[in-house]
């Protein structure tokens, strides 16, 4: 008898993260084809589409580092049993769920990450002090770095000095040698879980003498080759015809935000289960991984238009240079916070980018109104997630008993 009502509550959380990773496709990997939109490069069921596909890859990836953040690092003294699991899983997908309705996006970084701080209070455990104070800081960041960078980054695009067959190709070299930079699970490293593509092919030509920082001079050189030739191929394109060129570009960058946004995003619904699967089922997390990529590409293709509609039409209506401009910092970020581990929010990510970019411009094109409210909504999502997380959890030990 307990071992069929483990094997129900197993049943339960692994059902209760394929519905958060199914709500996590419909709304926080929205928000990388916003832009492209937003610039008519594309429809909007084309761009659910290639979402869904792009973030279940990352997702299989490079989501291993956010998962054990939310599964292991959150709370301290106590492991996430899988009924706290589901209690904090629910949580989150029901507050993602009211931003899908109400068309704010909610930052499913904050909910799942309040959600899981609640049930592990709630189970008995100590706050994570350092955890929180690292998490915060760099949340803090993001709307700065994201949306002043790609102010920067647009007010040089729209310089009449600085010619279009320079600039943007500029900016692809750049997008092209971290690309080269980012660790994937596919790529093999004697010294590391993932590898880069730069790190291979360097040990594939012997590496080279050691520069600072323990990198190698091969690995250097490849990620130069690698922006070269995003140079070259972008300002080919943008030489034929600049506006052809420059949306072509701005669709591999919607690509690349896509498939980093899964590599982001699928930790928020597999790391509570990290204890379950890994320590009492004896199961790789390459299959827990899986099961999140599955309901974030379900997601995607069921529940992305809607959100994709309201981030590229509402928040301000940009063109393709600027929603370049918002794409870059959005993928740098998002690959920063995948390096370190840290849980983030595509949504804050990518929207303050849309609106650094819509600011180069004048600030018509920006609703102030709408910025407001889902400010606003962020923080009351972060707080209200701790409480309800935990008064969940308590309501099912009553009920259900563990």
């Amino acid at each position: 008898m307990v071992v069929l009502s483990f094997v129900v509550l197993v049943g339960i959380a692994v059902l209760t993260c394929l519905f958060m990773a199914w709500v996590l496709g419909a709304n926080s990997n929205s928000p990388p084809f916003a832009p492209a939109i937003g610039a008519n490069a594309i429809s909007t069921m084309q761009a659910a589409f290639v979402i869904g596909l792009l973030a279940a890859a990352g997702a299989l990836m490079q989501g291993g580092s956010i998962s054990e953040t939310i599964g292991a690092d959150l709370i301290d003294g106590v492991t996430i049993t899988p009924l706290a699991a589901t209690a904090g899983l629910l949580t989150a997908a029901g507050f993602m769920s009211i931003g899908i309705y109400t068309r704010y996006p909610i930052p499913a970084a904050f909910a799942t990450t309040g959600a899981m701080v609640g049930v592990g209070l709630s189970l008995g455990g100590d706050p994570a002090i350092a955890t929180y104070r690292r998490l915060g800081i760099f949340w803090l960041l993001v709307p700065i770095m994201s949306g002043g960078l790609a102010y920067a980054t647009a007010t040089v695009l729209r310089r009449d000095d600085v010619p279009e067959t320079v600039g943007v190709p500029l900016l692809a070299g750049v997008v092209g040698a971290i690309v080269a930079n980012v660790r994937l699970g596919v790529i093999p490293d004697p010294t590391a879980e993932q590898g880069t593509l730069a790190g291979f092919v360097a040990r594939q030509l012997g590496g080279g003498p050691m520069l600072a920082a323990g990198v190698d001079l091969g690995t250097v050189l490849v990620t130069i080759a690698v922006g070269l030739l995003a140079f070259a191929w972008v300002r080919r394109q943008v030489r034929e015809s600049v506006e052809s060129g420059i949306r072509s570009f701005l669709l591999v960058l919607g690509g690349i935000v896509a498939f980093s946004s899964g590599g982001s995003q699928v930790g928020l619904a597999t790391g509570p289960l990290e204890n379950l699967f890994q320590t009492e089922l004896g199961l790789p997390g390459s299959l827990l991984l899986a099961i999140g990529a599955v309901g974030i590409l379900a997601g995607a293709w069921m529940g992305a238009p809607r959100l994709l509609q309201a981030t590229s039409r509402e928040y301000a209506q940009l063109g393709v240079r600027r929603s370049i401009a918002a794409l870059v910092p959005g993928f740098i970020i998002a690959q920063l916070a995948i390096a370190l581990g840290i849980p983030i929010s595509l949504n804050n990510i990518i929207l303050s980018g849309v609106i650094g970019g819509g600011l180069a411009g004048g600030s018509a094109g920006v609703s102030r109104r709408k910025i407001g409210v889902t400010i606003t909504f962020w923080l009351l999502t972060l707080g209200s997630s701790v409480v309800v997380g935990y008064g969940l959890y308590r309501l099912f030990a009553t009920v259900i008993g563990g």
